[in-house]
């Protein structure tokens, strides 16, 4: 028995109305990066209050703190752009590499790039003159063709993200996440006197920067965003932890 509410029938038959539909399809082929910010803020607000609270748990001046913080946004959110911009422009190579083969392929052997195409909608059900017409549709245009190979054989997307913009959303979204836990001793060291606990506030701050994170994480991992902002927040907490132990057994060593 269906449990889908009048309203939220009324809106899926709007969503699936032609002209909805058209739309949503057409913007479909255009990548979203909310997904590489979501990653990179997460990424930022977790290494960055981890090496507030090892430097906390260690007893070490507030500077210590502004000066790992600092290289760490630099340093760890560059590395993690890097990573993101080379994974995405592999993807990139990958893709064109493979339309090429299928191009040369289908120069030199067509009759088994033609057979291929039948083969792949006769698994999907199709059979007889609906199944020939298919193919002869598909094999009349040389991109189509290509395009129908790639999706439908090697499994790829035809429309990816820029590595450029990837590498890009990724540094400023850790940078920006990253900073919150530095804020309160940022204002203590420029304006000394105005912040009584520097950590206390660095942990306020960096608690609701987990949280809503991970409730804008929600969005695409399909769960509440209550729940999602709490794991996060939990996550977050859990490395925080890790890193004040490990500062705390260590603090003699400094």
């Amino acid at each position: 028995m269906s449990s889908t509410t009048p309203e939220q029938s009324a809106a899926l038959k709007s969503e699936h109305e032609p002209e909805a539909i058209r739309l949503r399809v057409s913007a479909s082929a255009v990548h979203s990066y909310m997904g590489d910010a979501v990653l990179g803020a997460i990424d930022g607000a977790v290494t960055t209050f981890a090496i507030v609270t090892g430097v906390v748990g260690a007893d070490l001046s507030s500077s210590i703190v502004l000066i790992l913080g600092i290289a760490n946004l630099l340093a760890d959110g560059f590395s993690m752009a890097v990573s993101n911009f080379l994974g995405t422009r592999t993807d990139a190579e990958d893709l064109a590499k493979r339309r090429a083969d299928e191009e040369r392929q289908i120069e030199v052997i067509p009759e088994g790039e033609i057979a291929e195409v039948r083969e792949i909608f006769r698994q999907k059900g199709f059979e007889g003159k609906v199944l020939e017409e298919i193919v002869e549709v598909i094999t009349a245009d040389r991109e189509l063709w290509v395009n129908t190979m790639l999706r439908e054989e090697h499994g790829l997307q035809l429309e990816g993200p820029s590595p450029w913009k990837a590498g890009g959303v990724t540094y400023v979204a850790f940078a920006a996440a990253g900073a919150m836990p530095l804020l309160s001793f940022a204002v203590e060291a420029i304006f000394p006197g105005s912040v009584s606990n520097e950590f206390l506030w660095s942990a306020i701050i960096t608690g609701v920067t987990f949280f809503g994170v991970g409730a804008m994480k929600s969005r695409f991992v399909e769960t509440h965003w209550l729940r999602s902002g709490l794991e996060t927040l939990l996550v977050g907490g859990a490395a925080a932890a890790m890193a004040f132990g490990v500062g705390f057994g260590l603090k003699g060593l400094a």
